[in-house]
């Protein structure tokens, strides 16, 4: 059983917590032994939020330590940036398109980098960077809130379980009025996954 270490970073609001929660759940059902924790900094005022979760064979501690992370899924781009010392060598980052100025930055000389410049860091670490248009695919299938879903769906391509382990979850997590357009978002995500690794030459 392989051990797997993930980061899950963002801003208050969207979604973090409910894809980790969704993951450590996926990870127990299916015979791992799972440690999670969450930090939460302001969060329900757009502050850092970040989910720690391991997945293995026995696992002792809940957090992933400074360049042991195997995945660092990124909910909002400078956020992202700011953990990309935890990476392990050849990790995977996954990082949605979205952009969340920070109010340190409103109003003073400071700037908020640009994608070239973010991943240019992450590439220090791993050439395996994927900026994944979550927001333009939450959009098309009528659900603005699915990011997570389509986060979610791209991330399901790098671990070893069935399709079914993930979909069966949110079936369960999620109201009716946003499982259809959910279940879209997961299934667009996948699809991303493939494209994207196909493209770079990745086998799975």
């Amino acid at each position: 059983m392989k051990d797997v270490n993930v980061l899950m970073v963002g801003v208050g609001g969207q979604g973090v917590i409910l894809a980790s929660d969704a993951m450590s759940e996926i990870g127990m059902n299916s015979g791992y032994d799972v440690k999670k924790t969450d930090s939460l900094g302001m969060a329900q005022r757009g502050g850092s939020v970040v989910s720690h979760v391991r997945w293995g064979g026995h696992v002792f501690s809940p957090m992933v330590k400074r360049g042991e992370a195997d995945f660092l899924i990124g909910f909002e781009q400078l956020e992202a940036a700011r953990w990309a010392p935890y990476l392990k060598p050849g990790a995977v980052v996954i990082i949605a398109d979205v952009v969340v100025i920070p109010v340190s930055i409103i109003g003073s000389d400071m700037h908020y980098p640009t994608w070239e410049e973010i991943e240019g860091i992450f590439k220090q670490y791993t050439e395996q960077v994927y900026l994944i248009p979550a927001p333009r695919i939450a959009q098309e299938v009528g659900n603005l809130r699915a990011i997570n879903m389509v986060i979610l769906g791209f991330l399901s391509e790098f671990l070893e379980l069935k399709s079914e382990a993930w979909t069966e979850n949110i079936r369960r997590r999620l109201p009716p009025k946003f499982l259809e357009s959910s279940l879209k978002a997961f299934t667009r995500g996948v699809e991303e996954a493939k494209a994207m690794r196909l493209a770079k030459g990745v086998k799975k």
